[in-house]
């Protein structure tokens, strides 16, 4: 107690002393100038495939005496069909016993190996997860094929995660920013694709069945669907008899489905302003979206880089105004969500109702002004270094390495988009950046979402110069 006083005693004298005041602005040194990037490697990966189909990326990487694997397996929400959600039941009875093995077990097995066992589902896959120590590589190995091949299914593990799912459903509609999630993706993707489809109800999800489950597994799972990843430190020749032994035999099952969605999203739609309303609501969350380059196709790295600059990075032109000159919102920011055969930008932000229409304004003037005029070469350049640093950033751990390598096969890209990538990104120029503004955040092709008290918030839209003509609409999020 007496050392624990006498440190609080200190802190507070240190806080209250003169050298601890924060010094003027005019005081401080000048930040010392960015450096050019320094080149930067991917890691080298040996590809193979087992005569199933099943393809196996290994990646030798990092210093630490640790295996990483994720068992990448192309069934997700896009198989979900009109049973929005069963893909989610499904990865999470995975972990629910395989083998014989209760999910105690399964967790048990996991922790004596140093890891802990993750099923995470997504729209295009369900990936099985693991990080061990070096020498439990095999044993991890044979735990993810229990896993994907041999689930138990059990009829009184089903009834408990039904119930999370019902639980999980309730508080995600609860909030502004799903409820806007979901209006926006029903008006670009429609509900007769899965994309549209964002959340069942509570009526659909309570009569699911775990047969229902079990044909889902069987429908979708299997070796010609499944690529595993392995990063870290291994011996590739024990590696590879462990996964013989564990995969040799599963079955190749169906070939991946490829179910491009047709965007209701461009000119010819024109403008469209959706309304939720949440009467009294202190907040206005706010979606904007437009179309966006596809993955790999001309324009997809410039965009990268406007994305980046405008909305995207925590400096970006439309943060800094919004949030730290005006005080209008805490955490706008956008991203570019791309999937196969598709692509969409998304520009998010949680404002204070009474500033909804001066929020906007701010927004489309940022747009406006970078078509308008070119950005300075030191701000695209900044930005250009700032995302090849994130890049690399995001390959400092395996699971990261894992991670992108994974997403550049999703998306069907080739081998050599990762090594390209940085350079890509640096050749990005300022006229590059307003070119592909313009192009691509035509203000008259643009979808609106807004969540909040429309008594409020209506008169405020219907002023702004952007949105006269726009078609308004006021709907339901479910």
């Amino acid at each position: 107690m007496m050392l624990r006083s006498l440190f609080a005693a200190l802190s507070l004298a240190l806080l209250c002393s003169p050298a601890a005041a924060q010094a003027p602005l005019g005081t401080y040194p000048n930040q010392p100038a960015v450096g050019a990037p320094k080149p930067y490697a991917v890691p080298r990966t040996q590809n193979y495939t087992l005569p199933n189909g099943m393809q196996i990326t290994l990646i030798p990487s990092g210093l630490a005496p640790k295996t990483t694997m994720t068992l990448a397996i192309a069934a997700g929400n896009l198989n979900d069909g009109t049973s929005t959600w069963l893909a989610d039941l499904t990865g999470a009875m995975l972990k629910e016993g395989a083998n014989g093995r209760s999910a105690g077990q399964l967790a048990q097995a996991a922790a004596n190996m140093g890891g802990a066992l993750d099923v995470g589902v997504g729209w295009g896959r369900t990936a099985i997860s693991i990080a061990v120590l070096k020498e439990n590589g095999p044993d991890a190995i044979a735990l993810l094929a229990d896993v994907a091949r041999r689930p138990d299914f059990a009829t009184d593990a089903f009834a408990r995660i039904q119930q999370d799912k019902v639980r999980d459903l309730a508080v995600t509609l609860s909030q502004p920013q799903p409820l806007a999630v979901a209006v926006m993706a029903r008006a670009v993707y429609g509900t007769a694709h899965p994309y549209g489809r964002v959340y069942p109800t509570e009526k659909q999800l309570k009569a699911f069945t775990i047969e229902d489950v079990k044909r889902f597994y069987s429908a979708n799972f299997g070796a010609e669907r499944a690529h595993l990843y392995i990063a870290g430190q291994f011996d590739a020749g024990t590696m590879r008899r462990a996964i013989e032994a564990a995969f040799d035999d599963w079955e190749s099952g169906p070939a991946r489905l490829i179910l491009a969605p047709n965007a209701q999203l461009g000119p010819s739609f024109g403008r469209r302003v959706l309304l939720v309303d949440r009467p009294g609501a202190p907040q206005s969350t706010l979606q904007l979206a437009f179309a966006a380059p596809q993955a790999g196709t001309p324009g997809d790295i410039a965009f990268r880089v406007t994305d980046a600059l405008l909305s995207g990075a925590f400096n970006s032109r439309i943060t800094t105004n919004i949030r730290e000159e005006k005080g209008y919102t805490y955490s706008p920011g956008s991203s570019i969500q791309q999937r196969p055969g598709d692509a969409l930008w998304i520009f998010e932000a949680d404002v204070t109702s009474d500033v909804t229409g001066k929020s906007l304004h701010e927004i489309f003037k940022e747009i406006k002004e970078l078509q308008a005029v070119p950005p300075p070469r030191d701000e695209a350049a900044g930005m250009s270094t700032w995302l090849s640093g994130v890049f690399v950033l995001r390959h400092a751990s395996p699971a990261g390495l894992i991670g992108e390598l994974a997403s550049r096969d999703a998306l069907g890209l080739p081998a050599s988009w990762l090594d390209s990538y940085i350079p890509s990104v640096l050749s990005v120029g300022a006229a590059d950046i307003q070119a592909s503004a313009k192009e691509r955040l035509t203000l008259d092709s643009l979808i609106l979402v807004v969540v909040g008290d429309l008594r409020t918030v209506t008169p405020q839209l219907k002023a702004l110069p952007e949105l006269r003509g726009a078609k308004f609409a006021v709907v339901k999020a479910e």
